[in-house]
């Protein structure tokens, strides 16, 4: 992937934490993961999302 793609990704990831992961990663566990993060607090689903997004 290209830099320019990692840089939407992230940006989504910071305002809607389980979109940024499913546009990598399709409709899996980290999707799942991230959206119960982020209905049981926003800053958690950030928080992963941006990790998850970074490796």
């Amino acid at each position: 992937m290209g830099a320019c793609a990692t840089c939407c990704e992230l940006l989504l990831a910071v305002f809607l934490p389980p979109l940024g992961v499913v546009i990598r990663y399709g409709c899996g566990v980290e999707f799942w993961i991230c959206l119960l993060l982020t209905i049981c607090g926003y800053l958690p689903g950030i928080i992963y999302a941006v990790c998850i997004l970074c490796q």
